[in-house]
């Protein structure tokens, strides 16, 4: 049984983020060729380069709708034209925004089939995962593989029907982790811990080679739709979470 849907409204026109806030933004991947075109137009060279790059069209336009998106979504909170922005890249391939004045803007980037899912915060690390619950998928096969030894055994612990939701709630709460980290897959999966029984709050339990740095980070679950679920990872505490539903507006 999956968790209650999180409720994901439509933002208000003069929006706001302020220091303690985190916004989640749900968006569509499936838009018309006409939005399409709309939003390929505000990618940057770079961008658009790599969206030609994918050899199928469902891969190059969910690559459109996810940039193009984010700078719609980013432009609203900077009051600048989504095409102006500028991006820069950490080793490990992480985004970040070039040339901001004041509070910096911090996001993260996540899509899986027909939904993406864009967590932004000011001053901090953040981090954002959403996966699609595969029923069919070899989970304790791959937990055995990638999660902690305390992640195996409570997924072990579980009954057959629960363990595939739990495979997958653990797995966007580790990614969204790394994510925010900014550091991927480098980041052993196996050398942390976070919740993932039914009911148990997100929390980074336990990270092996720094024990005292899992205080300082804040794991918050989403439940994007019925057959999805979500995580967030950010630096510090969560005072309040804003879930917006993106409309393909500017």
């Amino acid at each position: 049984m999956i968790a209650a849907l999180t409720s994901w409204n439509y933002p208000p026109q003069n929006l706001t983020l302020d220091i303690n806030e985190i916004h989640v933004w749900r968006v569509s991947l499936t838009q018309t060729e006409s939005g399409l075109q709309t939003l390929a137009q505000t990618l940057s060279t770079d961008e658009q380069t790599k969206a030609e790059h994918f050899h199928f069209p469902k891969g190059r336009s969910q690559f459109i709708v996810s940039r193009g998106a984010l700078r719609a979504i980013l432009s609203r909170y900077l009051h600048i034209n989504p095409s102006h922005l500028r991006f820069e890249y950490n080793p490990y391939g992480k985004p970040s925004l070039i040339a901001q004045s004041g509070d910096t803007l911090r996001f993260n980037l996540s899509h899986s089939h027909e939904l993406g899912l864009i967590a932004i915060t000011k001053n901090r690390d953040i981090g954002v995962d959403i996966e699609r619950i595969n029923p069919k998928f070899p989970c304790l096969e791959i937990a055995e593989k990638f999660f902690s030894p305390l992640e195996n055994t409570v997924l072990r612990s579980l009954s057959a029907h629960l363990q595939n939701q739990a495979f997958f709630t653990c797995w966007t709460r580790k990614e969204a982790y790394i994510k925010a980290v900014g550091k991927g897959l480098s980041i052993p999966l196996d050398q942390f811990d976070v919740t993932l029984a039914p009911g148990e709050p997100a929390a980074l339990l336990n990270i092996e080679q720094n024990p005292e740095e899992a205080s300082r980070w804040s794991l918050i679950e989403l439940i994007p739709s019925s057959d999805m679920v979500g995580a967030v990872a950010v630096a510090g505490d969560c005072w309040k979470l804003h879930c917006w539903q993106w409309t393909g507006e500017f």
